[in-house]
């Protein structure tokens, strides 16, 4: 996707990629607009947010079923026929559940399995042994007073479940996502929960100490650049409220850049109620990945 190099939006990304910018912009005037995703994200994941605005009408599925209904919709697969497939290798959401199978890559590409029995399922909620592995009802436990977690963001939310938890629990979540070949937004907005379409390259679109909860897993890892993370991370205590939560879910790193991250993490300010380093062991411990899972506070008092 042309995205090793990150450029912050400063209003100067776009006509970085004049020919990309100019294929996004050839369309017809009141007509359809161009079936193109894809270079879409890639102006995207390079930083060309937000996306110059269209006069076009976008591909939509020929024969669209309506959503269903709450609280349904939170835990069964959509119908075929609510998302427009062109984009992606699947064209349907069997054939997404199945890829969890695949020895090949793709971003999240278990999440979309929300039957019964499935780690998606479990995700968040079931006990687990691994320090690494904060359960929601410890996060909302840990708030000060309890209770006081009513809004929040994640970051990357891949198919919406954190979302949906949070709903189960009276907390409304809106939900960053990019359609990295899956139809995230609109498996997202069929399960009952909001999509965000932006990257981690944008400034976060909420004003200043808003949110009681911010949350990000995997998203915010080792392959954005250092200085976008440190962007990032202040972004995130920017939007929080005094006394608001940053979950930082399962960080990936490699050992040597402990001494590169943790300084990041440490200069932003927040308060560290919990803390946990472990290795990620999936591909081998010879590749010496480490995960870090933390629980950070905003001061209650101005940091400056």
């Amino acid at each position: 996707m042309g995205s090793a190099e990150i450029h912050p939006p400063a209003g100067l990304a776009c006509p970085r990629f004049p020919d990309d910018l100019a294929a996004f912009m050839s369309y017809p005037v009141n007509g359809s607009c161009p079936d193109d995703e894809p270079l879409a994200q890639r102006l995207l994941l390079r930083g060309c947010e937000p996306l110059p605005r269209r006069r076009c009408r976008p591909a939509a599925p020929p024969d669209p079923a309506a959503p269903l209904p709450l609280p349904d919709a939170l835990w069964t697969l959509p119908p075929d026929r609510s998302v427009h497939w062109s984009a992606y290798s699947c064209k349907s959401f069997r054939c997404l559940v199945d890829r969890r199978r695949s020895p090949s890559f793709d971003d999240c590409k278990d999440c979309f399995d929300i039957l019964d029995g499935s780690r998606e399922r479990r995700r968040w909620v079931a006990p687990s042994d691994n320090p690494l592995d904060f359960s929601i009802d410890d996060v909302l436990l840990a708030a000060d007073p309890v209770g006081s977690v009513r809004i929040g963001l994640d970051i990357g939310g891949g198919s919406g479940t954190f979302a949906v938890r949070m709903r189960e629990r009276n907390v409304t979540i809106v939900s960053t996502t990019m359609n990295l070949n899956g139809p995230f937004s609109s498996f997202m907005a069929a399960r009952g929960v909001v999509p965000l379409y932006l990257s981690v390259s944008q400034r976060l679109p909420f004003f200043d100490n808003t949110l009681d909860l911010v949350h990000s897993m995997h998203v915010l890892s080792n392959w954005i650049p250092t200085t976008l993370l440190h962007f990032t991370l202040f972004d995130i205590y920017r939007v929080l409220r005094p006394g608001g939560l940053f979950w930082l879910d399962h960080f990936f790193f490699v050992e040597p850049q402990m001494g590169e991250y943790v300084p990041v993490i440490d200069c932003v300010g927040f308060k560290k109620l919990r803390w946990e380093v472990g290795r990620k062991l999936d591909r081998g411990p010879e590749l010496r990945e480490m995960y870090i899972s933390a629980l950070l506070q905003k001061p209650l008092k101005n940091s400056w």
